[in-house]
């Protein structure tokens, strides 16, 4: 089954009773039993399972060609049960450039645990590997990187975790399994915002993890149900609906989010633009390798007076792009970094990465690209 079809049809059921060709919303917390310790079916307390859950499990697995998907209440929650794998003295080796939420819990949660936390260039791989030794257990790889659009080579990541032993996760957040298969290229675990562009309107709050290793799966399911962070079942149902439009929401975002890089690359109040499909960008050949298909709808960039005025006054004045966070939305949104998704990060550590006060990121959305360009036409001018 190809991914146009498995997005609609993968991992997927008619529902048994009356034929329901969606999954109907189960609003339950528990289920009868006809013995003690003898459910009626496979379904107990919902915390464990829950239909509606279940189904957009199944189709997590599908569209990323893992064996077992799990849905959490928002990718961070996802990210937690992922840390929950370590213990006192471990060691995780991650992208410099991450998610500010994500930098956010690991320096400041899990690092007050006694895990030690390494922030790389993962491009680099005799600097990650250089710092691989035996009370390392993870490495944790965002790319596309928020808010960067760096990018790094999953394949030959994997070649180096196998070696030695170790855990590999993939945040696919920006590339959606549409353009990019961590597990094909040897990851272990793909995390999702599903928030994002797997929910892709914005209208819920949810996380979700794939693997391929059955084991794994297990001991992730019961970090995620022995701590609660599972997702309920109307937001599992409008993930799942979300999810059966992905490969032309996808398609629309690559296609406008390219012209929206080529437009600000020429534009000369630009200095430099962020987009993984333009030839300048330092990590292209990266992306015409693992990302199949196109190369997403976000776009960063930054200003030829390198003020953060600029970038405020750009921001304060868009019409069709709406100023929030988050991003994967049909709609179009433009965020600042520095003030709003990347607050949490020290400013200096943000210095030392590359984010600078007048950089802006853009999730390109669906809406028709001729007033796309018109609104950042204006609000640059």
């Amino acid at each position: 089954m190809k991914f146009n079809t498995k997005t609609i049809h993968g991992g997927q059921h008619h529902e048994k009773v009356t034929g329901s060709v969606m999954p109907p919303v189960f609003q339950t917390s528990t289920y009868a039993q006809t013995s003690p310790g003898k459910p009626v079916g496979e379904y107990e307390y919902s915390r464990a399972a829950n239909p509606t859950r279940t189904a957009l499990e199944e189709a997590l697995a599908s569209i990323e060609n893992g064996t077992r998907g799990l849905a959490f209440a928002s990718g961070l929650a996802a990210t937690d049960s992922v840390m929950k794998l370590l213990k006192p003295n471990d060691e995780v080796i991650a992208m410099d450039d991450l998610y500010g939420g994500t930098y956010r819990m690991f320096a400041r949660i899990y690092q007050d645990f006694g895990i030690k936390f390494h922030f790389v260039d993962m491009t680099d791989l005799q600097k990650l590997e250089s710092l691989m030794n035996e009370n390392t257990k993870l490495v944790w790889v965002e790319t596309p990187t928020n808010p960067l659009m760096k990018l790094a080579d999953i394949e030959a990541i994997a070649k180096l975790t196998k070696k030695k032993n170790l855990l590999f996760a993939v945040d696919n957040t920006f590339a959606t399994p549409y353009l990019q298969k961590p597990l094909d290229l040897g990851a272990d675990i793909v995390m999702h915002s599903a928030t994002k562009y797997l929910g892709g309107h914005s209208d819920v709050i949810a996380g979700a993890l794939v693997v391929k290793d059955a084991a794994l799966g297990e001991k992730l399911h019961f970090a995620q149900f022995a701590t609660g962070g599972t997702l309920g079942p109307m937001d599992s149902y409008l993930v799942l609906r979300g999810i059966k439009t992905l490969h032309l929401r996808v398609q629309r975002h690559c296609e406008n989010g390219a012209k929206v890089a080529d437009f600000l690359s020429k534009h000369p109040a630009i200095k430099r633009v962020y987009y993984p499909g333009l030839e300048t960008h330092q990590h292209h050949d990266i992306a015409k390798k693992q990302m199949i298909g196109g190369f997403g709808g976000m776009v960063t960039f930054t200003f030829n007076s390198g003020k953060q005025e600029d970038a405020v006054r750009f921001l304060e004045r868009v019409k069709v792009f709406t100023l929030a966070e988050s991003l994967g939305g049909v709609e179009s949104l433009a965020n600042h970094p520095t003030s709003m998704t990347h607050a949490s990060v020290p400013a200096e550590k943000r210095a030392e990465i590359g984010i600078t006060d007048d950089l802006v990121r853009l999730s390109v959305g669906v809406e028709d690209i001729d007033d796309l360009l018109a609104d950042l036409e204006q609000a640059l001018q």
